[in-house]
């Protein structure tokens, strides 16, 4: 019989082994299900948190501060065209070089201007002395009339020679004055600081008096041009502060606005052959808002930024900085 109970206990035994070993697996099993429902629910609310600030971002991005993508830099170009005719005898300079205000950009031969002002003081000088016999004649005549030796009309006529030879004087000063600035007027110079643009002139060309030779790009009169929808110009202040983007790069250039336009062009005023105006039918449901032009003055430009007129630009503007961080309009 202890056989046999022996035999029924070891069965037993072995159960309460494994309830045991039962027992201990399954109670970290309870805390790991446990555990898991709470790191879930941080998870969640951290990506709801952040989706919301990227959702209220975007959306202060996009609808409360006004931007486009609609904008252009633009910038100031001075043509020089020539004053005075000849050929071209220096050409110092390069298309795209920059040069500075003052640099000589082309000559023209002055040998034709140096001449006429040769001529000038050649002429001023024989009537220098012309004019000089005439006031010594004058004193003469003068003299000579008081004693009556000479007739009152012979003293008249003196004092006329001598007021033609002052005005022969004056008008040969002004021919000098004259061909001195024709003679200065043989090298252009750059007004401006800036960069040669599209420098198609060629040494020896002939240059005509008026017609376009060199085109210098202005360097500091860059700015923006914003095209935004007239919907958003309620929000837009002279000094508001401005991010442009530029296309290609992804440094930002800040700036602030400066002016907006006061006026866009009316399509539906424009009258046709017969002075009647002509008026572009509209879908009456929709209504597209037309865009005006904003100014934005460049205050910064990062380094490798290379601003060129033309290139395309997206403007924001953040009406919310403080008047203290904006620049005098």
């Amino acid at each position: 019989m202890s056989n046999v109970e022996n035999l029924r206990s070891e069965p037993s035994a072995k159960a309460a082994k494994a309830n045991d070993s039962g027992r201990n697996v399954t109670i970290p099993r309870a805390e790991t299900k446990s555990r898991l429902p709470l790191s879930s629910m941080l998870i969640t609310l951290i990506s709801v948190a952040i989706a919301s600030l990227l959702a209220w971002r975007m959306w202060d991005a996009y609808m409360s501060a006004p931007w486009t993508r609609d904008g252009t830099v633009r910038v100031y170009v001075v043509t020089m065209a020539p004053e005075v005719g000849g050929r071209i005898v220096a050409l110092p300079v390069a298309d795209n070089q920059f040069v500075h205000k003052g640099d000589p950009l082309f000559e023209i031969d002055p040998a034709d201007y140096r001449i006429a002002l040769e001529q000038a003081q050649a002429m001023t000088q024989r009537d220098t002395a012309t004019l000089d016999y005439a006031r010594k004649n004058e004193k003469r005549k003068a003299t000579l009339t008081k004693d009556g030796w000479a007739s009152t009309d012979v003293y008249q006529q003196t004092t006329s020679t001598v007021g033609q030879s002052e005005g022969a004087v004056a008008l040969d000063n002004a021919a000098i004055a004259k061909a001195q600035l024709d003679l200065s007027r043989t090298v252009i110079r750059s007004p401006v600081n800036g960069y040669v643009t599209n420098l198609l002139v060629r040494l020896g060309d002939y240059a005509t008096v008026g017609q376009k030779v060199v085109s210098v790009v202005d360097t500091d009169s860059f700015w923006v041009d914003g095209y935004f929808e007239e919907t958003a110009l309620g929000r837009i202040h002279e000094g508001d502060h401005a991010i442009i983007e530029l296309m290609g790069y992804s440094q930002v250039v800040r700036g602030h606005v400066d002016s907006v336009a006061r006026g866009i062009n009316v399509p539906n005023a424009q009258p046709d052959q017969t002075g009647l105006a002509s008026v572009n039918p509209i879908f009456t449901w929709v209504r597209l808002a037309q865009r005006v032009p904003v100014r934005i003055h460049i205050d910064m430009v990062p380094d490798g930024v290379r601003l060129v007129s033309g290139t395309t630009a997206t403007v924001q503007i953040n009406p919310e900085k403080e008047k203290s961080e904006r620049p005098a309009p």
